[in-house]
């Protein structure tokens, strides 16, 4: 699309002042009579222009035969014809000055070469005029009470406008969290469904979202990101300005890019780097699809978690348990009341019924006693001990629910910690009365733990800090394709990254000789080739040879790898034989979504353990702390830091180490088609790291 488009085109499409619907039916039982009728029942205070030759009164309104014969230019409007008219109605809209058309067909990409022309075909017919879909369900803007939009869900007589702004690659998904929001309470400011995008796309509307002063909280339904540039500065742009964002990403179970050259591109799946790119710019990843509402309802409060201390206050022992052991699991703690707070507590009830030696803490009846409810919450929230209180609502909590939630929602103004609420009986109508008065409440106690997650992940969040550009390193003498090692570790090398000590040779007298200068008791002996990658595979890999063996153990390795192969190798490495170090393996991953580094356990187990963490490399590379913030999400991680009296790893010298390969991921850019180092050995703390092994591919310069 033309970049001189109008800047107000998005805003003229979420709040028209006038819709036309071009194919409108006269039958609001049929998808075409619709959005008519809906804008009609919800309310819509604008023009409303059917559009359809066959017919005089739509809907009590004047019907027009075409859109020329129309009284003015509408801001938007609704496309309603199949794929194989819907551009000639995309034209003549474009022609009267339209700003926006939301094009409801399907057939189109999705449906193969034959859609994708009629998809293009769509786009020249709307010239500067922007699109929604095509194959979308619409949008509807429930702040403005604007519902562009054909989902049955608008069937539904009441919602609840609120702060979350909802963008969905799918139109059924749009009607699903519409409906399902209503019915617990929960608030929504503009709904989206962008399907197809061929033009407007899901970063266009979250760009717009972050500037909407009815939304705070967005949340997605993705399938993918086309253009993640855009997406990334979309997403940005709604950090910095304080306004969450959660999504729900399909697709977990895709298999990742073709197997490349080296084991990183088995071990990075297109999913994960969802998750590094998500991790970069701050998006929270929800879980489930429930997440999907569960999260943004906590989140839109605005209360911050400033830790991991949470307080459950009960009535009722067994529900208290289950939450409590779901936030443990995520690494959440429940300490007892400090003494004061106990002290508090003890003032609110008589009789030893009270149990405040421990969290859960168990207040008897509190559901029942508003006024006892109201003190002991607003005691938690004052106490220093905690960062955020849940709230559980027990049987007894049936007998009066709105005395119940009126005494909790009596207890925030006090505090800005977390408050979340748990209903343990199946009472929807409690969980449902207290959304709408500004609780989040949950009706399992996994929603309970995965929403104050969400709350200390967006506290947490930093934006990266900008980079000084490294120093340039010069890789133009490099041939294209795939390197031999000794090529790739120069390469490394040129950038930073410590390797081995190693020497280049031909013959069984060059191996003796080179291994004697070396200077080491053993050494490691490799075929090396830009063929073989995996030379371990093929018996082209000795380890621990002593020197005046080395030359006859080479004649041995020549054989067998030409039995092996067909292909008799002429060059070999001889290399020093580190030892006592850690083994992890650094790599280089390309996808549709960026390039990433990836770090995990190496050697030979590295696709066994799959013990492996992701991060998107940013213009500059990673800094220092990100590069340390890798390392530690390894489960590995206690294995350099002392497990079980072992000895400090040089966990410095990797993160510098780290630092480099990402930079020379910058540098090189498209060019670099792929790279790793496994193993890398993590030496003893001060001895530093070694790269022993290292593949890369470059691509013509």
């Amino acid at each position: 699309m033309s970049t001189s488009l109008p800047d107000n085109a998005i805003a003229r499409l979420m709040k028209p002042r006038s819709v036309a619907v071009i194919g409108a039916s006269a039958d609001p039982t049929k998808t075409a009579g619709r959005p008519v009728a809906y804008l009609t029942k919800h309310g819509f205070g604008g023009a409303i222009y059917p559009v359809n030759p066959r017919a005089d009164v739509i809907g009590g309104l004047k019907s027009y035969p075409d859109v020329q014969s129309l009284p003015e230019a509408p801001d938007v409007g609704i496309v309603l014809l199949g794929a194989e008219r819907a551009h000639e109605a995309v034209r003549d809209l474009a022609a009267r000055g339209t700003a926006a058309a939301i094009v409801l067909a399907s057939g189109y990409t999705e449906v193969g070469a034959e859609g994708a022309r009629r998809q293009q075909q769509l786009l020249e017919a709307a010239g500067s005029m922007r699109i929604l879909g095509p194959n979308t369900i619409g949008l509807v803007n429930l702040t403005d009470r604007i519902t562009l939009s054909a989902t049955g869900a608008l069937e539904l007589e009441d919602f609840e406008a609120g702060s979350i702004g909802v963008v969905s690659q799918s139109g059924g998904i749009l009607g699903a969290l519409l409906s399902r929001a209503a019915a617990r309470g929960i608030g929504l400011s503009k709904l989206i469904s962008t399907s197809n995008e061929a033009d407007l796309d899901m970063a266009d509307f979250i760009d717009h979202l972050a500037d909407d002063e009815a939304t705070s909280v967005i949340a997605l339904y993705m399938e993918g990101v086309r253009n993640p540039a855009k997406f990334k500065a979309a997403a940005l742009k709604a950090a910095r300005k304080g306004k969450p964002v959660v999504v729900f990403k399909v697709g977990r179970s895709e298999s990742g890019a073709a197997a490349a050259v080296s084991h990183t591109g088995a071990l990075a799946g297109a999913d994960r780097m969802y998750d590094a790119l998500f991790r970069e710019v701050g998006v929270i990843r929800a879980e489930t699809f429930s997440d999907l509402l569960d999260l943004p309802a906590a989140l839109v409060t605005g209360r911050r978690l400033a830790g991991r201390r949470v307080a459950v206050l009960t009535s009722t022992g067994g529900a208290g348990t289950l939450v409590a052991d779901s936030l443990g699991t995520a690494g959440f703690e429940t300490p007892a009341p400090d003494e004061a707070t106990a002290a508090a507590l003890r003032a609110l009830q008589s009789g030893d019924h009270a149990v405040l030696d421990r969290n859960p803490i168990d207040v008897t009846l509190a559901g029942l006693q508003p006024a006892l409810l109201r003190g002991a919450i607003t005691s938690l929230l004052a106490s220093p001990t905690y960062d955020a209180v849940v709230v559980i609502v027990g049987s007894s909590g049936l007998a009066m629910p709105d005395l119940m939630a009126s005494a909790i929602r009596d207890s925030l103004p006090g505090s800005d910690k977390p408050l979340i609420v748990f209903v343990s009986p199946h009472a929807p109508g409690i969980a449902s009365l207290l959304n709408r008065r500004g609780v989040p409440a949950f009706m399992a106690p996994e929603s309970c733990t995965s929403a104050l997650a969400a709350m200390l992940e967006t506290a947490q969040w930093k934006e990266p800090a900008a980079r000084s550009a490294p120093a340039a390193v010069d890789f133009d003498d490099l041939p294209d394709g795939p390197l031999n090692e000794a090529e790739a570790k120069n390469l490394f090398a040129r950038f930073g990254v410590p390797c081995v000590r190693e020497r280049i040779v031909s013959n069984a007298e060059e191996a003796t000789a080179a291994a004697r200068e070396l200077g080491a008791g053993k050494v490691v002996l490799k075929i090396l080739s830009s063929k073989i990658t995996h030379k371990s595979d093929v018996g082209g890999v000795a380890v621990g040879i002593a020197a005046d063996r080395v030359g006859e153990r080479l004649g041995r390795m020549a054989d067998e790898v030409s039995e092996r192969t067909g292909v008799r190798p002429g060059q070999f490495l001889v290399q020093e034989m580190v030892e006592g170090g850690v083994e992890l393996i650094l790599g280089c991953h390309r996808d549709p979504l960026g390039s990433a580094v990836l770090l995990g356990m190496g050697g030979v187990t590295a696709e066994l353990l799959k013990d492996t963490a992701l991060r998107m490399v940013p213009p500059g590379g990673l800094s220092r702390d990100e590069a340390l913030s890798l390392v530690r999400e390894l489960r590995t991680w206690p294995l350099l830091d002392g497990f079980r009296g072992r000895k400090l790893a040089d966990v410095d010298a990797l993160v510098s180490a780290i630092v480099a390969f990402s930079r020379m991921i910058d540098a090189l850019g498209e060019r670099l088609v792929e790279a790793e180092i496994n193993p890398v050995f993590v030496l003893p703390k001060g001895e530093g790291v070694r790269a022993a092994d290292g593949v890369a591919v470059l691509a013509r310069g």
